[in-house]
């Protein structure tokens, strides 16, 4: 994916972010989507990798800095998880069952060591329910 990524960056032109939105299916990659902009999972990536991603590419941007000028030592180890924080109670009366776009008013992050990780595993339990259905 790293290197599709760097491919569509370089033929775009691309100084800073871009959001590609990937999906593989029978082995072949297919490209959603491709915005020369952060998205709002780029907060979640710096926080997960613990590197200042919007600041450096705003450096890169601006001409202020070479994206070479950095190097990257991804500190991660195992996974981290977006989750979506829900503000239901706040809204009384209101149907509670979400839909596809799955609308928050804030992410919190998890992280687990892996996929065996029990709140990973009722997490993927609950929404392959939820798809069920």
């Amino acid at each position: 994916m790293e290197e599709y990524a760097e491919k569509i960056a370089r033929a775009l032109n691309i100084k800073g972010l871009i959001n590609i939105q990937f999906a593989i299916k029978d082995g072949n990659v297919y490209v959603i989507e491709a915005n020369p902009r952060a998205s709002r999972t780029t907060p979640f990536i710096a926080k997960a990798y613990q590197i200042p991603y919007l600041n450096i590419a705003t450096k890169v941007m601006l001409g202020a800095a070479k994206l070479s000028d950095y190097s990257f030592e991804k500190k991660l180890e195992g996974y981290a998880i977006k989750e979506p924080v829900f503000s239901f109670n706040k809204f009384p009366g209101v149907n509670k069952e979400l839909g596809p776009e799955m609308k928050s008013t804030g992410e919190a992050i998890r992280f687990i060591k892996d996929l065996k990780d029990p709140y990973f595993r009722q997490l993927y339990k609950e929404r392959s329910m939820h798809l069920s259905k």
